[in-house]
């Protein structure tokens, strides 16, 4: 049987800590998760509770260790890959005993899985079954991995008192290290573009070499919105002798957290573009890999390694997820923010769960709070939404900014200062009530709401799992932050881990109605909406290249659609809405070509 995952989809990484456990929750089912590892404060308390939960022994790292960020980081991965063994060799000890456990398992795979069908024919002989079944768990289940994800914006400088330290203590560079020293054989997902600095620091550690048999103990995944962006990355890495396994496609807007919207350009001719240029990709990087292992002396390679290709964002259907692997020929799809309602496999409190079962369309929106100035997709009536909206009420602006790891604005000071937080608020504020006189009442509003509209996510994003551990949740009251993709609004009710794979395998379906539109028309949905806003929104002062990036905008919107009537024409899979797919795609094309982009007068 070829060594495959066990699962075709994967759980991406959400927020600071919605997925800070959940290769603890579902790693041994096979499935694998990514865990977000820039906040050292989250990951420590969390391996403090897991400790005593599987009664582990426990050292706190104290913030006065040299390199207390990455050693607990490295502390609490560790510990990790230890519960998800222990977990993982108890539950191949439950299907060998309980018949009623692996035939609920064997539902939980999917259709095309080798696994599935030899488990199968094991359950029905029933001669020595015991025997063949212990085998084929030994020999072909593997748990699910445990990826870790780097931000590589969230690189902040670090002091002691007013002395920089060594690039290697930003906050970044040290959670790269907090991985690279753990014990785990899995990857590192890097987002959000790209930090040479940062991708010249995996230089310093073996594990990410080819060793002499070709094998990466770590591997490198980057998460990429376009083909150029994958090539320009690969190749940059490849001159290091490093090596990257994986390019995860995420869609620019129907996804969770911050949007990096594309020029316009639509998942499906993303996706082909990787299709038909993926042995480009990895030829280029193993011409220039091999130059760069000889001249490290290094062992080179006889043939390019593996390349990987993912994607995810706004996945909703069984139909959908096969058409991706299908189609595309991708190794797996990325299933995020539908997890959020799956409380065996993501850490959110019950609250927060339920504001999100129950929001409609209109309550999930593209807002302004996150500190790095990028669009975040958020949701109505979080509780750090209407704290904030009661503090400002009272003249409360800003956060007391405890953790500062989105403290990147140079603006105030060269240590860095976070714009959600009380200090910078206060000095903008009053820096605009001197201009006041400048601006039209609406202008002034606006300008003002620019600047408080941003929230502490470092906090607000991690209050949930603390809330549904029943850990205390220290310093001032926050509430919630919670970013799901808008994908979320066709999915009302708390569901299971089963009932959720079997959704994605298409065994059942758990969404209410028929009304949730294709994704592909949805993401597009969402582009045209983009594009209307950024043109509604612009305030400044008009310019040739401003009115040359919106032209450009809308003509690659034109060619997406063009490119998805020929694809919905020639493709066997959605069928059944085709007409309605048709008429949209035509609906689309209309609206586009109706946008009024500004002319310089």
């Amino acid at each position: 049987m070829s060594n495959k995952l066990v699962h075709n989809f994967h759980i991406p990484v959400m927020g600071l800590a919605y997925t800070i456990d959940s290769p603890i929750r579902v790693a041994q089912y096979g499935i694998s998760s990514v865990v977000s590892i820039i906040d050292d404060e989250i990951v420590e308390r969390m391996r403090e509770f897991y400790s005593k939960k599987f009664n582990f022994d426990f050292q706190a790292i104290s913030i006065k260790a040299e390199d207390y960020r990455a050693e607990r980081i490295t502390a609490y991965l560790n510990m990790m890959d230890d519960v998800v063994k222990e977990k993982f060799n108890s539950f191949k000890e439950e299907l060998n005993k309980n018949t009623e456990s692996l035939k609920n398992f064997v539902g939980m795979l999917p259709g095309t899985s080798e696994l599935k069908d030899a488990l199968q024919n094991a359950i029905n002989k029933k001669d020595d079954w015991k025997n063949n079944l212990k085998n084929l768990l030994e020999t072909n289940l593997t748990p699910g991995e445990i990826d870790v994800n780097i931000m590589t914006k969230v690189d902040k400088d670090n002091y002691v008192k007013n002395t920089a330290l060594p690039t290697m203590y930003n906050d970044a560079h040290a959670s790269l290290r907090g991985f690279a020293k753990s014990k785990l054989t899995s990857s590192v997902i890097f987002s959000a573009g790209m930090n040479p600095r940062l991708y010249s620091y995996l230089e310093e550690f073996d594990d990410f070499y080819p060793n002499e048999n070709g094998e990466l103990k770590k591997k490198i995944i980057l998460k990429v919105s376009d083909f150029r962006s994958a090539m320009i990355q690969g190749n940059f890495l490849a001159k290091k002798g490093l090596w990257v396994s994986e390019y995860r496609i995420e869609s620019g807007l129907n996804c969770g957290g911050h949007a990096f919207a594309t020029e316009g350009i639509l998942l499906g001719p993303i996706m082909e573009e990787f299709k038909q240029k993926k042995t480009e990709l990895q030829n280029s990087a193993h011409a220039l890999l091999q130059t760069a292992l000889e001249q490290k002396s290094r062992p080179t390679l006889a043939q390019p390694l593996e390349i990987k290709i993912s994607v995810q964002g706004g996945i909703g259907t069984a139909e959908e997820h096969e058409f991706l692997l299908s189609n595309y020929k991708v190794d797996s799809a990325g299933w995020g923010s539908p997890f959020l309602l799956v409380p065996e496999a993501t850490s959110v409190d019950s609250e927060t769960r339920n504001l999100l079962a129950k929001a409609t369309e209109t309550d999930f929106y593209l807002s302004h709070i996150s500190p790095l100035g990028v669009p975040f997709n958020s949701v109505k009536g979080t509780t750090n939404e209407l704290i904030k909206e009661q503090n400002i009420s009272k003249n409360k602006f800003g956060s007391s900014c405890p953790k500062k790891l989105l403290a990147l604005s140079k603006e105030l000071s060269p240590k860095g200062t976070c714009t959600a937080s009380k200090k910078y608020q206060d000095i903008k504020l009053a820096d605009l009530e001197a201009t006041k006189e400048s601006f039209s009442p609406e202008q002034f509003q606006r300008k003002r709401n620019a600047i408080t509209d941003k929230s502490c996510l470092c906090v607000g994003l991690v209050n949930s799992a603390y809330l549904e551990q029943g850990m205390t949740i220290k310093g001032e009251k926050q509430g919630v932050v919670v970013c799901p993709g808008p994908n979320l609004s066709y999915f009302d009710k708390e569901v299971s881990l089963a009932e959720m794979v079997r959704h994605i395998y298409g065994y059942e379906n758990i969404l209410p109605d028929n009304k949730r539109p294709n994704i592909f028309i949805n993401e597009l949905k969402l582009y045209v909406e983009y594009l209307r806003n950024d043109i509604f929104d612009f305030s400044e002062d008009l310019t040739k290249s401003q009115i040359k990036k919106w032209e450009s905008f809308k003509e690659n919107l034109l060619k997406g659609i063009s490119y998805y009537e020929d694809l919905f024409e020639q493709t066997h899979f959605f069928k059944s809405n085709f007409s309605k797919i048709k008429s949209q795609l035509s609906d689309f094309k209309i609206n586009i070509n109706a946008i009024n982009i500004p002319t310089l007068s």
